[in-house]
């Protein structure tokens, strides 16, 4: 399902969804659409503009919100025209499983996008690498990460845009064991020892993106 005001953009996405093997079951130009569209037909995935009608500000992540008290089944993607960092840490932190946050400028590499779009289906966190490379970028005085080597801050990014280990040691060439190494490295140095109670994935990305 899709929300998104500017038409054409919206057209356009549909039109690359259905190539690439989706149903689009609705097409929405605000909140309030949206909203009615799932309550009567919950989608897999809902595709969202952050930026939406009457206030154009983050009207996108609080439907976001409202279709995930809704149900907890439907993937939440949000698509901005810039990086903006503190929307992607809300969804990121207050969301489980089946979210992502993409530049519109994503939807033209096709491939990756219904890439994309299917991983968030699936329950798996997407972050625009675009915003990755920002956050890495990113230095502060209290910089958690600051211990990191450079190659622990690549295995850390590609984490925090959903990747398994495996996927880690294709996109890295690196072996298996390389790359487990490096996972207990991160999270050694940030602190995070063994407990059953928390998921130390999910806790090292979050420090990623705090910093």
């Amino acid at each position: 399902m899709l929300a998104d005001d500017a038409v054409l953009f919206r057209e356009g996405t549909a039109r690359v969804l259905i190539e690439a093997g989706f149903e689009v079951t609705g097409q929405a130009g605000d909140v309030v659409e949206l909203l009615d569209l799932i309550r009567r037909d919950p989608p897999a995935v809902a595709i969202i503009d952050i930026r939406m009608p009457p206030g154009h500000s983050a009207e996108g992540i609080e439907a976001a919100v409202e279709i995930r008290r809704m149900s907890t089944d439907v993937g939440l993607l949000l698509l901005s025209q810039h990086v903006e960092t503190h929307h992607a840490m809300r969804l990121m932190t207050e969301f489980q499983g089946g979210v992502g946050y993409l530049l519109k400028d994503r939807v033209s590499d096709l491939a990756t996008f219904a890439s994309d779009v299917r991983r968030v289906a699936n329950g798996d966190c997407v972050i625009d690498p675009e915003l990755v490379a920002r956050l890495v970028d990113k230095k502060r005085a209290d910089d958690p990460l600051a211990d990191l080597t450079e190659r622990e801050r690549s295995v850390l990014a590609l984490m925090a845009q959903g990747r398994s280990n495996s996927a880690l040691s294709a996109e890295l060439y690196l072996s298996g064991k390389t790359i487990e190494a490096h996972v207990r490295s991160i999270f050694m140095k940030l602190n995070l020892p063994l407990d059953a109670g928390d998921h130390r994935r999910v806790l090292a990305v979050l420090a990623f993106l705090r910093s």
